[in-house]
């Protein structure tokens, strides 16, 4: 199941930037956040990718979205200028962005590089 993240939500559950300068994630198993918008067309079209992607990965990385217009205080922190993004989130070390309308077998590599997650 992928979770729509509000400001709130995000602070808890991935990275509280209001409190830590460092990065620090909240998160107790790897992730991989969505920055996408409703109107933006390769976001539409790497929706189902995600979906079919987190029913695969199902209790091994949690999936994210972030709606860039209505959270912009969120994509401002990092600093998105462009969408779709993704940022993937090792549940040690540091996060990595993607830009762009991502293949299937690329999040694959990028769980199984950056997230250390195989199915």
């Amino acid at each position: 199941m992928i979770e729509h993240l509000t400001k709130e939500t995000f602070l808890s559950k991935v990275f509280n930037y209001e409190e830590n300068k460092e990065w620090k994630f909240e998160g107790a198993k790897p992730g991989i956040i969505d920055f996408y918008a409703d109107w933006c067309g390769p976001c539409k079209m790497v929706a189902p990718v995600l979906e079919d992607l987190a029913k695969d990965f199902e209790g091994k990385i949690d999936f994210y979205k972030v709606n860039t217009e209505e959270e912009q205080e969120l994509a401002a922190a990092f600093g998105i200028r462009s969408i779709p993004s993704f940022l993937f989130i090792p549940a040690e070390g540091q996060p990595q962005m993607a830009l762009g309308a991502l293949p299937k077998d690329t999040f694959i590599k990028a769980f199984k590089d950056v997230l250390g997650i195989e199915k």
